[in-house]
């Protein structure tokens, strides 16, 4: 049996955001049972060059909304970027899911070979959806997913290997 475009992309998707939403709510709780200002992780990074705990989020719903909607040939939503509070980032995960949620197995199948064009202020990327998904959209979610939970490990949020993973 072969694995189809819609197998490996969406519930792959719509998995890592829902660990990454429990790995969230488990660092709003640490932080209040310890009396850290909320925005001490959400202004965190692990080097001065890098996106903070809340760009890195904001990446993560990012690039898989833009992917589901760039195989499936609809419009990428757009999000403001303006979130500032835990609470607003699990908005927005809940919206990236219910947006990849909308998306049928028979708008995404059959894009492995869908050209994806992908035009930064200084370069343009090609892609074809299957290229697009496994080297680009794939190494970039989990990317910017990692950073969030290092982020939180980092700043001694009781975080382990079970959290980053979810439930099976």
């Amino acid at each position: 049996m072969s694995l189809s475009m819609y197998q490996a992309s969406i519930p792959v998707l719509i998995r890592g955001i829902n660990n990454l939403s429990a790995i969230l709510a488990k660092a709003a709780a640490h932080a209040d049972e310890k009396q850290i200002a909320h925005e001490v992780f959400l202004n965190a990074r692990l080097a001065p060059d890098m996106f903070a705990l809340t760009r890195q989020v904001q990446s993560v719903s990012d690039i898989a909304k833009g992917c589901g909607a760039r195989l499936a040939g609809v419009e990428v939503p757009s999000f403001a970027d303006t979130e500032t509070t835990f609470a607003e980032l699990q908005e927005r995960l809940a919206k990236t899911v219910t947006f990849l949620e909308s998306l049928s197995p028979a708008q995404i199948d059959g894009s492995e070979e869908k050209a994806v064009v992908l035009t930064f202020p200084s370069r343009e990327f090609r892609f074809t959806g299957q290229t697009y998904l496994l080297g680009f959209v794939l190494p970039n979610f989990y990317f910017h997913l990692t950073t969030a939970y290092d982020i939180l490990r980092h700043n001694g949020v009781p975080l382990g290997k079970p959290d980053y993973l979810g439930a099976s």
